[in-house]
């Protein structure tokens, strides 16, 4: 991998076989697929989300980005080298890569010029000859320029965001295409890999293990990498003054980061400590932590007033620690590792699966720390809740992070665990954690998992009024 080419990106997709566990024998092509006559098509320009249609693209599945970039601070200018492993699923003519405000200048598919068109925030490329259904390609793509964030369609701006001495990026449901082609929905996970080159005296933090660290001519390299198969919205990268604290838990790497102005007392440095504890209780409720890495970083700009589940190391706006420690939002992000990020979205409709899950990773952690049980967490949810108009599991694309997903989302599990028992609806989070580990789901999964995991009792009552249902249903 070629560190520091100014002049652009490049990207390679070669074969890594279907990290989703979608096209597990894609590596093996059968001697019908071979002997067939071939049709080409152009693949999707949308991975098929109802709620998003335009996100994502379809006629291939990623095995893995393998990232090599080169930012510059001083002009916000990004360039560098990407490689990208996949499989076609279809027979292709041409195939589209999210790629916003960045310029494509050089194409190459299986090391053969191809042509590429941007339109809009897609990067259209039609290689020289078809690609077959079921076999590995390469793609090289030479792009460079100055990131930009993206308007989302749900939670405002998302993306890249330049600050004074370096950048973020980080949003959701789209993000990635801001600064790396890709295929950008959760359904289509990948690994992860970044050599991020800045100038020397500045960090960088991402996804995943911490790898080589090299200085050549002022400039400092910066090596990281996941790997396990993550969405592409959780990849994130912070460039800036930090401090850092490098450790390790249960024999992994725990890396938490600060901005470097911020004092070693402050409640946020202070909330991250907890980190490690954090995870340990979680890791009794849900399961084995199911990644190789730990931790998180704190940025400190007036843009980023959320938290997001960053694979392996949340990111969190500094504005969560106004008020003074706050464990809770470090459960609630430590709590998507399983939940949202193991356990990644076939589609957006069911973030609940995401974002109640993590709520009640919330109300397990509070009363953990004896601030208030479950039971009382959901008690005042229910009394405050105003809106019940809006379905947990049909939530429309507008309102896929309003209360009725997160807050009724997690009041939907309190009311399984009264239906199921306590015993049962606690081996089911387990379960489903360990069985779709790595994976992709859909609420009907999991209405199916819960069903079994109940023995006898219908469930069907439950999910009907807390997930779909419209009016107030009765406390359970």
């Amino acid at each position: 991998m070629k560190r520091g080419l100014a002049a652009g990106i490049a990207i390679v997709i070669a074969a890594g076989g279907c990290t989703s566990g979608r096209n597990s024998s894609a590596d093996r092509p059968s001697a019908q697929a071979s002997s067939r006559a071939p049709s080409f098509s152009p693949g999707a320009p949308g991975a098929g989300d109802p709620y998003f249609p335009t996100y994502g693209n379809g006629g291939y599945d990623v095995g893995g980005y393998d990232l090599a970039l080169r930012f510059d601070p001083g002009t916000g200018r990004l360039s560098g080298t990407a490689t990208i492993t996949a499989t076609a699923t279809q027979d292709l003519s041409r195939f589209n890569l999210d790629l916003a405000h960045l310029t494509a200048s050089e194409v190459t598919v299986d090391g053969r010029g191809a042509t590429s068109q941007a339109e809009g925030n897609e990067l259209v490329v039609t290689p020289a000859v078809g690609l077959l259904k079921d076999r590995p390609f390469t793609v090289v793509v030479r792009y460079a320029g100055v990131p930009q964030p993206l308007a989302n369609e749900a939670l405002g701006e998302g993306g890249w965001f330049r600050t004074a001495d370096g950048a973020f990026a980080v949003g959701q449901p789209e993000s990635a295409s801001t600064w790396f082609p890709v295929n950008d929905h959760p359904s289509d996970k990948a690994t992860f890999k970044l050599a991020m080159t800045v100038p020397d005296g500045l960090e960088v933090l991402s996804n995943g293990v911490p790898g080589r660290r090299t200085n050549a001519a002022g400039w400092t390299t910066w090596t990281w990498s996941e790997g396990a198969p993550m969405a592409s919205y959780l990849a994130t990268v912070a460039i800036g003054q930090y401090r850092i604290t490098t450790g390790t838990h249960d024999g992994k790497p725990m890396i938490v980061a600060v901005p470097a102005s911020m004092p070693a007392g402050d409640p946020a440095a202070k909330s991250l400590a907890r980190t490690g504890e954090v995870t340990d209780f979680l890791a009794t409720q849900f399961g084995p932590y199911p990644f190789d890495a730990n931790g998180g970083v704190v940025v400190a700009d007036d843009r980023l007033d959320f938290a997001l589940e960053t694979q392996t190391r949340p990111v969190y706006g500094d504005t969560w620690f106004d008020d003074g420690e706050n464990t809770s939002v470090v459960a609630h992000e430590l709590g998507h590792q399983w939940y949202g990020n193991s356990l990644a979205l076939e589609r957006w409709q069911d973030i609940w699966l995401n974002e109640g899950f993590a709520t009640y990773a919330e109300w397990l952690w509070r009363e953990h720390e004896g601030q208030a049980t479950v039971a009382e967490s959901f008690d005042r949810t229910y009394t405050k809740f105003k809106d019940w108009s809006q379905p947990t599991g049909k939530p429309g694309p507008d309102g896929i992070f309003d209360a009725a997903v997160y807050e009724r989302g997690a009041m939907t599990l309190y009311a399984l665990r009264r239906a199921m028992g306590d015993t049962a609806f606690a081996g089911l989070l387990k379960t489903w954690a360990a069985q779709q580990r790595d994976g992709n789901v859909t609420t009907t999964e999991f209405i199916a998992a819960a069903q079994q995991a109940a023995g006898g009792t219908d469930l069907d009552p439950v999910f009907q009024a807390w997930l779909f249902g419209t009016t107030k249903p009765p406390r359970p």
